[in-house]
């Protein structure tokens, strides 16, 4: 078996709970139906993600109320009041980056899709964003997860050999992605499973 000497997290999902459910839960009068129904169809996970490739929060907004007027106080909370669908961190996982970073056998690394204009915040919140060897942010290199040249861009950066390193990412596709490039995925869904999966890969904590 090749011996993994760096490990690439992901960041929302993986160790910070991040859900747009926080505030339109509540804007939606605790009416899960008609949130659910507001975040397939009009602030969609599509549209958020081309913000994370770089694209201006203000002319994104704007764009989609054009599209959608009659849901104009709606789309603008979504990045108007974005601070608060950030959850807490995800304590396990956190505990176990910290026993990575704290043995030193490892280079740590962070590959995130996320838009350069919020990435601060959860950079000022968040302790142990500042344990990692290095970011790469999607925003910062105006492309994302699943396409190649993110993957490309991080293996580079951090002079990491793909067929060395591990990938940890929520997003199965994301992860089918770093796969078809070399790079060993685990598809995370619990800071517990998370623990068996390393071992797996002969990475002890």
């Amino acid at each position: 078996m090749t011996k993994i000497d760096t490990i690439i997290f992901d960041l929302g999902g993986v160790l910070i709970d991040w859900n747009p459910e926080y505030v339109f839960l509540k804007a939606f009068n605790g009416d899960r139906e008609k949130m659910r129904w507001f975040l397939n169809n009009i602030c969609t996970s599509d549209w958020n993600e081309n913000q994370d490739a770089g694209y201006p929060l203000a002319q994104a907004t704007e764009d989609l109320v054009k599209q959608f007027p009659e849901h104009e106080n709606h789309i603008r909370l979504f990045y108007g009041e974005w601070q608060d669908m950030l959850g807490g961190a995800i304590e396990g996982t956190v505990d176990i980056l910290k026993k990575l970073v704290d043995s030193g056998t490892y280079k740590i690394v962070a590959l995130t899709n996320w838009s350069t204009e919020t990435f601060p915040i959860a950079l000022n919140r968040f302790e142990f964003l500042h344990w990692f060897e290095g970011i790469v942010v999607s925003g910062e290199e105006k492309t994302r997860k699943p396409f190649d040249d993110i993957y490309h861009i991080t293996l580079k950066r951090f002079n990491i050999k793909g067929e060395q390193a591990i990938f940890i990412d929520d997003n199965l596709r994301n992860i089918e992605a770093a796969e078809n490039l070399g790079i060993k995925g685990i598809h995370f869904k619990n800071p517990q499973l998370l623990i068996q999966q390393l071992k797996k890969h002969n990475i002890e904590l």
